[in-house]
């Protein structure tokens, strides 16, 4: 389990759209982190850069980013540590159809403790 107010935090930056920030909190939550936990959060950051990729518009980045989280993140559904990761999976499915449409997302997925 990773500690609580880091987690928190990376919550936060991730719903406030802060995904440079956010992945930053999570991957120094990530690297000592063992076993499932490890996995969930290497999807999240994943998320978290192909977000940030879209905002300075490489989409490119972005693409591969969310295919990794999104593979990832699938193995954790319907929920995991309190998240509802099959709504994340289908709002981040949709924010890569939409990249791969040649759109601009509009309503970023949001994490839901």
């Amino acid at each position: 389990m990773v500690p609580e107010t880091a987690r928190q935090r990376g919550i936060e930056l991730f719903n406030s759209r802060e995904f440079y920030e956010c992945h930053e909190v999570l991957e120094d939550i990530w690297r000592p982190t063992q076993g499932e936990d490890r996995f969930f959060l290497q999807a999240l950051i994943h998320l978290a850069v192909g977000f940030y990729h879209h905002q300075q518009g490489n989409q490119i980045g972005a693409e591969k980013q969310l295919r990794k989280g999104l593979r990832k993140l699938a193995g954790y559904l319907p929920t995991f540590q309190g998240v509802d990761t099959a709504k994340l999976y289908r709002e981040a499915r949709a924010a890569l159809e939409t990249i791969l449409s040649g759109g601009r997302i509009e309503n970023f997925p949001v994490l839901r403790p």
